[in-house]
């Protein structure tokens, strides 16, 4: 039952109890098939489905707000546009974590992150991630550590006893059901301090962007969605319409006045 009471709470800490006001600007970076309940405007580079193991295993990106495809590491926002960003488990899969950190904190005055531990991780990883993610809490703010994995498992022999056991499923839901316990979750404002260790190997970067789906959680999602439909009912959210010209960059505006729509915006 504590156990049950943790989970909730750390539930709602990250996905509900958001520290925004009912005015503030939200954007969602990866949103995926799963986008925050409070996320204004989404932002996903991988929304077709043959990306669909980069998300949770779901075939569909959901485009119910004004989703727009482009590159996290360069976004086509104004500086500063966003009261909040939020990405949660997106950095492990991009090659360069630094650079959207970066953008994060020019486009948005603060923000959550949320990327798998590795103490956890190394049990039994997605084929999926590229860094194998750490806190350095001697810094102050503490800094985000990502080390470039070299291969998909941490240990191959033990990953191969998981897979030819049938234990790796059982495994991956034993651990998923200590999940708050298995992740780095941060609040920031203004900056957020990263650094990468390591490099990766090319053929291994094509073969993480190409690799199939491995975050089916079916019955757990369905469970966060029900969760979150029944915690945020009747919570406030921006109602205000958005323009298109007053959040991208100046040099992407249009200057006819047109407010956002629940579609994709595509950049070249």
């Amino acid at each position: 039952m504590q156990e049950i009471r943790e989970r909730l709470r750390a539930f709602y800490d990250s996905r509900i109890a958001l520290p925004i006001p009912d005015d503030g600007l939200v954007l969602d970076v990866g949103s995926g098939d799963k986008p925050s309940w409070r996320a204004d405007v989404l932002l996903d580079r991988y929304p077709g489905d043959a990306y669909a193991g980069q998300r949770s295993g779901s075939g569909r990106t959901r485009v119910d707000r004004p989703l727009f495809d482009a590159d996290a590491a360069a976004m086509p926002f104004a500086d500063g546009v966003f009261d909040y960003a939020i990405c949660s488990h997106v950095l492990e899969h991009v090659t360069d974590p630094v650079g959207v950190v970066a953008e994060l904190t020019r486009v948005a005055k603060a923000g959550y992150i949320e990327v798998p531990e590795a103490a956890a991780a190394k049990i039994i990883d997605f084929p999926s991630h590229l860094w194998w993610c750490r806190l350095d809490d001697s810094t102050q703010p503490p800094t985000l550590v990502m080390e470039a994995k070299q291969a998909t498992s941490f240990d191959p022999e033990i990953d191969a006893y998981l897979r030819r056991s049938e234990l790796a499923d059982p495994v991956k839901r034993l651990i998923d059901s200590r999940h708050h316990h298995n992740v780095i979750a941060l609040r920031w404002r203004g900056t957020q301090p990263v650094r990468t260790v390591g490099t990766h190997d090319p053929d291994f970067v094509e073969r993480t962007v190409n690799a199939e789906a491995h975050h089916t959680r079916g019955g757990e999602a369905l469970v966060a969605r029900a969760l979150t439909a029944v915690l945020t009912r009747g919570r406030p959210r921006r109602r205000t319409p958005v323009a298109y010209d007053d959040i991208v960059r100046p040099e992407l505006r249009r200057g006819d006045g047109a407010l956002l729509e629940p579609r994709i915006y595509r950049f070249d």
